[in-house]
């Protein structure tokens, strides 16, 4: 009998211990780009390689015009790659902040010998581990499926080295049709799915009658979900990791006497996989069927106005942008904590903030208003802003009924 490293009566009893990854992370400056920017994007890579389970060891930056169609990288810097992952030998992953195709990955896997991981199938990754519901799985199996059939072709060059011998060309071309075929059936078998969940979600939204309908919407990690605890009294998981919600929660609240109905929504990301928008459209339905947007921004965080235009183009693909949207600037405390000179008096924080917010009300158009989820700083402001919204539409749905609350 051979004889095994490990037997189930040894193993933890909380099941098989994962393996810590640990990845060094790749970015290209291409032309339009300064090293600035591709840093500022290596940060939010390093967030979701560690929202994945993968610790950051060492980042490196190339300067090229394009990326290189056979490796992505050029061959120096794949080298230098290379050397310092072989003295490393705890380095068992590789990411690049940009997509690869199959060719790409195959020929980086071969020259770097560890495991090569692109943007988007991190997040594909992050999304299958968070995915609760049947709905959720399935547009994440769905996105994969998507991501993966272009890239067949790519991940079967290992077939390529025997095409020396005779007859081996034709079946490897079979083995690339039949994994196509294969790949095929089950986006139409999964989209078929997702059809069928999505005939139920409608339903489920005309049994909710008349209501007012207002959706959290917002760049990942800014807060949504711990506002919706606060708004709505309810108890919805919140953390401080990218991509903490998936699936649309909607929860039924009533403000003197107004009832409405308030969703948190899965965040929004620079370069989201397109696949991922496309699987995840009947959950965005409920953003495209809102009446109202709170669109919640970190303004802790330095490039809170990019995340603002990152979510801004995601809601003009989902036609949703013209919606009224109250623009809520969470985590003042944080923000005041980092920018502030801590002798500051009240009044001249007052005067800055009341600048800060007119500022920002004209280059985005919409109003706004500063809050802390956390410390709860604003809430009752925010509250009588989102019921005097609330109101505006029940009057415009309903011009010619007369409500008790309008």
């Amino acid at each position: 009998m051979m004889k095994h490293d490990w037997t189930l009566g040894e193993m933890d009893k909380k099941g098989l211990k994962k393996l810590e990854e640990n990845a060094i992370l790749v970015g290209l400056v291409q032309k339009d780009q300064t090293e600035e920017q591709v840093q500022e994007y290596l940060d939010e890579l390093e967030f979701l390689a560690l929202t994945a389970g993968a610790q950051t060891i060492k980042r490196y930056i190339q300067k090229l015009p394009h990326p290189d169609t056979r490796t992505f990288i050029g061959k120096g810097k794949m080298e230098e790659i290379a050397e310092y992952i072989e003295r490393h030998e705890e380095i068992n992953a590789v990411i690049f902040d940009d997509d690869l195709s199959g060719k790409q990955t195959n020929n980086l896997e071969e020259a770097l010998k560890v495991k090569i991981i692109d943007r988007s199938s991190l997040i594909l990754d992050i999304f299958a581990s968070r995915a609760q519901t049947a709905q959720a799985k399935t547009q994440v199996e769905l996105a994969q499926m998507q991501y993966l059939l272009p890239r067949l072709r790519g991940l079967w060059t290992h077939l390529e080295r025997q095409r020396g011998g005779i007859g081996m060309r034709g079946p490897g071309e079979k083995e690339i049709e039949t994994d196509r075929r294969i790949v095929r059936d089950k986006i139409a078998l999964l989209k078929k799915k997702l059809e069928k969940i999505d005939q139920q979600n409608v339903t489920q939204r005309k049994n909710r009658g008349e209501l007012i309908r207002v959706s959290l919407v917002g760049y990942t990690n800014v807060g949504k979900s711990t506002l919706m605890n606060v708004l709505s009294k309810s108890d919805v998981f919140a953390e401080d990791k990218l991509f903490a919600t998936l699936d649309t929660t909607v929860r039924k609240v009533v403000y003197e006497g107004v009832p409405f109905l308030l969703s948190d929504t899965v965040g929004f990301i620079r370069k989201l996989p397109h696949h991922l928008i496309e699987s995840f459209k009947s959950t965005l339905d409920e953003v495209r069927e809102s009446d109202i947007l709170l669109h919640v921004v970190d303004i802790a965080h330095p490039k809170h106005e990019d995340q603002i235009r990152t979510v801004n183009n995601t809601l003009e693909e989902l036609k949703a942008l013209d919606k009224p949207t109250l623009l809520i600037f969470n985590k003042m405390d944080l923000y005041r904590q980092k920018y502030y000179d801590p002798f500051l008096d009240e009044e001249a924080k007052q005067e800055i903030e009341e600048g800060l917010r007119g500022s920002l009300k004209h280059l985005f158009g919409h109003d706004n208003i500063f809050i802390s989820a956390l410390s709860k700083e604003n809430l009752d402001a925010l509250r009588e802003k989102l019921l005097e919204m609330v109101k505006d539409q029940y009057k415009v749905r309903y011009p010619y009924q007369v409500k008790q609350w309008t």
